[in-house]
């Protein structure tokens, strides 16, 4: 008798930037919907409820949602509107650039929302990948030689252990190292039998829905004011 097999386990990639920005987003929008609602006179309270139909799901989906599941099998990218999985054997290559994105096999192309490009993260990777180099061969990050004392030993800017990579934090930008994860992810199992599949997409109705009803209800107690 055959035991079934677990369900391989995701690494979830998500924006913590995103998430705090959205939550901060949430309170600000919901406090002043809601004090509208209560404190305001006239139309003011219907139309606070519109907004915050509106706004709410609108909030959720750019900042809170977005999220990158990753297993042996498959890659799953939850998007504002969208809910794509692709197995691994279907994906063509992972790019980035001003955006991360993935493409299929058939040329289709989706973005990761969840691993925004931060071009901030990656000058500052590429300062402290600098200085560790400098550190680990005695080299000043002017690019002239490091000083050497008596005996041939290093002088001010010697170490020759290479610990300045670990010491100055990491010379990755984050977005770039979960990419480089999903890349290899890929070569390792995208000829597997278990990453066959195909390529499916679902809209996320569930959000989509209350903004539509909420910009509509809007329109009209505008359109009628």
């Amino acid at each position: 008798m055959t035991t079934p097999q677990a369900e391989p386990q995701d690494r979830t990639y998500r924006s913590h930037a995103g998430i705090v920005g959205g939550v901060l987003l949430l309170v600000i929008v919901g406090w002043l919907g809601i004090d509208a609602l209560f404190t305001g006179h006239g139309r003011s309270p219907w139309l606070a409820l519109a907004g915050l139909i509106l706004a709410v799901p609108l909030i959720v989906a750019f900042t809170l949602r977005p999220a990158v599941y990753a297993n042996p099998d498959r890659l799953r990218i939850r998007n504002p509107f969208r809910i794509v999985v692709l197995p691994w054997a279907e994906v063509a290559t992972l790019r980035s650039g001003y955006s991360n994105e993935v493409l299929t096999n058939t040329g289709a192309k989706f973005q990761l929302w969840a691993v925004p490009v931060s071009l901030r993260a990656r000058k500052k990777a590429a300062r402290r990948e600098a200085r560790a180099m400098s550190e680990a061969t005695g080299t000043p990050r002017g690019g002239r030689p490091g000083l050497l004392g008596s005996g041939g030993r290093m002088g001010t800017f010697g170490g020759g252990t290479g610990g300045g990579a670990v010491q100055g934090g990491p010379t990755r930008a984050e977005s770039d190292q979960i990419m480089t994860d999903l890349r290899e992810l890929l070569e390792s199992q995208g000829q597997h039998e278990s990453a066959q599949g195909e390529v499916t997409v679902r809209w996320a109705y569930e959000v989509i829905a209350p903004a539509v009803a909420g910009a509509v209800v809007l329109a009209i107690l505008l359109a009628t004011g």
